[in-house]
């Protein structure tokens, strides 16, 4: 399907009415009975179309669920529910009625996003055979640009995420990256395989020369060097098998989705990027495979990080944290304003906030809460977790400065995160995102697939601190 924005109602324009429970009956006797013979009582993403006098549609009812006050982000999760209209929605000119305590905006971004689905592998031509056209008037004075700069950078990150290693691998990976930067004018190098020895990335080695696809680090730069300098940092690793702590199969099933956090970075650099956000931009992401062969890491082994600090490996599926230090370090270097790293690093992130609900550290405390507040404000939530300091000791090696994993095997998420922390000290502000990437059940804005996570909450956050010129 397509889903076009109208700057202005068309004079064909018919009307989608958001409801609450109940409401209905306002509609007039007709329309609650059709609403109630057709099961629709205004409940949360249920659709009910409305027939006219010609028998065809003539309004559409988009059910918004309970309110709840208490919860400020009650009206911003309502506003997504819009996307249960993405794939229901007949053809034709619409206009969004009776929805004035929701962002239209928001319901804009739902219903693209609704619309999306990873269909590169799909016959004929990748697909779903409804071209039909829709065309929805979201109010008047809106910024729908910025609306499809959010859906682009969405959709980049999902695509990314979706696709198989067999087609994103590190080489691939890369020429994403270049394809990415050379769109926005950005500089893209990388420095592949013996060469991360030359130039001392020797983690980013270690983990990755077990592939036949070489280990790699891409650097993008774009933006006015003289403007405030932040850096993304994405953990790419293209397939993660667990390395010789091999990982059961059902384990690896996902394991394509474990660059989410490089696929969620470049879907943050596109937004800035497409929206010419006045920073100074770097994305360096660690484009690896976690491998098995003859010169794969081993447990017990000894890495010298870039920044010299020796880490002793206690286990190789641990790898994430071990690609990100080096390019942390590298990033830490300069000393930027703000450096955020994105990684699918850790299970127990998500045994304790479950898939959707991505981990946040930090110590900078104006940070944590500006984001929280965004968070619930856009609909796209973050739970700060604390870089509790006593757990550095679980970390204790007998033989070397740290170890890759803690010895308890409790609070797995803070312990990651503590080991990253301690490769970063210039610069001024620092966050490490520790995010799923994938949704493990269809919602109105989504299939079950890759998914963006905290990017939108990263752009609100960083336009408003940032504003564009």
């Amino acid at each position: 399907m397509t889903l076009d924005f109208l700057p202005a109602r068309s004079d064909t324009s018919r009307p989608i009415l958001g409801l609450r429970p109940g409401e209905a009956k306002e509609q007039g006797e007709a329309v609650a009975a059709w609403a109630k013979a057709s099961g629709f009582d205004g409940g949360a993403g249920e659709v009910c179309l409305v027939p006219g006098s010609d028998g065809g549609v003539a309004k559409v009812l988009l059910g918004l669920g309970k309110m709840d006050e208490s919860d400020a982000g009650s009206a911003s999760r309502a506003a997504l529910l819009a996307g249960s209209l993405a794939r229901k929605l007949p053809a034709g000119d619409w206009h969004l009625e009776g929805m004035s305590d929701l962002d239209p905006s928001l319901c804009g971004l739902a219903l693209k996003l609704g619309g999306y689905r990873f269909s590169r592998y799909k016959t004929p031509n990748g697909s779903d055979g409804d071209e039909a056209s829709r065309r929805v008037h979201l109010g008047d004075g809106l910024d729908l640009a910025r609306v499809e700069t959010v859906e682009r950078g969405v959709t980049l990150a999902r695509d990314l995420i979706n696709t198989p290693v067999n087609d994103m691998g590190p080489v691939e990976l890369e020429a994403a990256i270049r394809t990415l930067g050379e769109s926005h004018g950005a500089s893209v190098s990388a420095i592949v395989g013996d060469a991360l020895l030359e130039k001392n990335f020797p983690m980013i080695h270690a983990v990755g020369r077990a592939s036949a696809s070489a280990p790699r680090l891409v650097d993008l730069a774009w933006g006015a060097e003289d403007a405030p300098k932040i850096t993304l940092v994405g953990k790419g690793v293209c397939f993660d098998t667990g390395g010789l702590d091999i990982k059961p199969s059902s384990n690896m099933l996902l394991m394509k989705k474990d660059m989410g956090g490089a696929g969620n970075v470049l879907g943050l650099a596109s937004m800035i990027m497409d929206a010419k956000l006045p920073i100074r931009l770097r994305v360096l992401i660690p484009a690896v495979e976690n491998s098995i062969s003859a010169n794969a890491f081993r447990p017990s082994d000894i890495l010298t990080s870039r920044k010299g600090k020796t880490v002793e490996i206690g286990n190789t599926d641990a790898e994430g944290r071990l690609v990100l230090a080096d390019a942390l370090a590298l990033g830490d270097e300069e000393a930027p304003e703000l450096m955020i790293d994105m990684a699918t690093l850790t299970g127990a992130a998500r045994v304790a906030l479950g898939p959707d609900l991505p981990a946040f550290f930090t110590d900078d405390e104006a940070l944590a809460s500006g984001l929280a507040e965004t968070g619930s404000k856009v609909a796209d939530p973050i739970w700060r977790l604390p870089l509790w300091k006593p757990y550095n000791a679980d970390l204790a090696s007998k033989v070397a400065d740290t170890n890759n994993v803690s010895t308890g095997g409790f609070g797995g998420a803070i312990t990651a995160a503590l080991f990253l922390q301690g490769f970063v000290e210039k610069a001024k502000s620092w966050g490490h995102f520790d995010i799923y990437g994938w949704r493990p059940k269809a919602s109105p804005i989504g299939p079950v697939g890759g998914e963006a996570m905290a990017i939108r909450t990263l752009f609100e956050h960083f336009s408003t601190r940032y504003p564009a010129k």
